[in-house]
């Protein structure tokens, strides 16, 4: 099978976006897992289909895979990739300046600036409303909420805040980012049994009440260089502890991010998105 696809990038966070509007093309976990290989496929923590909308309150459906095959509810730098393929090949309207892009994590308006050939530059995503209620994040641990809850190990016992953006989170306030166990609790917290679904995994270190750095554990791929999600998430977590204001910069390893947890709620994400080469490729058949 030969598929066409373009390779993007949201500060580092890369992926593998294929056309699919007519929503007939089905990947396997092992296909998935093929083309984002980094040595035998095209490389990527994850891969894209643009798909047209199935509810009427949404423009396009991004159906996402993470690289290990498995499918998210959202992805914060994936979408920012996706309005930008949208944007640069027309299947958003030239004067148009918002698009809503449904997702398996609900539909996310996304207000965009274009340069002065018409590419997409920046989005602004909201995000929603953080959810802060175990049963639907979820995690199974006691309380209303888990705010800075002791979690066991084999690495030891860590401190989480759990928070979903779409999909779950687990926040880590370290002092040092880059000493941080990023590849030995991370994974381990990804598949504690407390997470049903397994668990994004941050790591944050405060540098002031408007600065963070962060380096994130992704579900289902391993250290990438951004999460816009795990962005997201740190930041409801730093407010929720008073370490920030409703706004902060999140300092990934590819770059930073703009994170507002406004007064209606909602968590509004601003950041680029790159476009860096276009191709095909054939996926064997086994």
């Amino acid at each position: 099978m030969r598929i066409e696809f373009v390779k993007m990038h949201g500060i580092g966070n890369d992926f593998v976006v294929i056309d699919d509007l007519e929503g007939t093309l089905e990947l396997d976990p092992s296909a998935v897992q093929w083309i984002c290989d980094r040595h035998f496929g095209v490389g990527g923590d994850g891969v894209i289909l643009v798909r047209r909308a199935t509810r009427d309150d949404a423009d396009l459906y991004m159906h996402y895979f993470n690289a290990d095959g498995s499918l998210a509810e959202m992805c914060g730098n994936g979408i920012r990739c996706f309005v930008k393929h949208a944007v640069d090949t027309g299947l958003i309207p030239q004067d148009a300046s918002t698009v809503r892009v449904e997702t398996l994590g609900g539909v996310k308006p996304v207000t965009f600036w274009r340069d002065d050939a018409g590419r997409m530059t920046v989005a602004r995503v909201d995000m929603g409303v953080p959810e802060l209620q175990p049963e639907k994040i979820p995690v199974d641990l006691p309380g209303e909420m888990v705010y800075d809850c002791p979690l066991e190990t084999p690495h030891g016992t860590v401190r989480i805040t759990a928070v979903s953006m779409g999909n779950p989170h687990a926040v880590i306030w370290v002092d040092d980012v880059d000493a941080a166990p990023v590849e030995t609790v991370g994974p381990a917290v990804e598949t504690h049994a407390a997470f049903p679904k397994r668990t994004n995994v941050e790591f944050a270190e405060l540098v002031d009440d408007a600065h963070i750095r962060l380096r994130v554990w992704e579900r289902g791929v391993g250290e990438t260089l951004a999460c816009g999600t795990g962005a997201c998430a740190t930041v409801v977590a730093a407010v929720l502890s008073c370490r920030t204001g409703r706004s902060a910069t999140v300092e990934l390893p590819g770059g930073e991010l703009e994170i507002r947890w406004h007064e209606d709620e909602h968590v509004y994400m601003t950041g680029p998105a790159t476009t860096v080469f276009s191709g095909a490729i054939e996926v064997p058949e086994e």
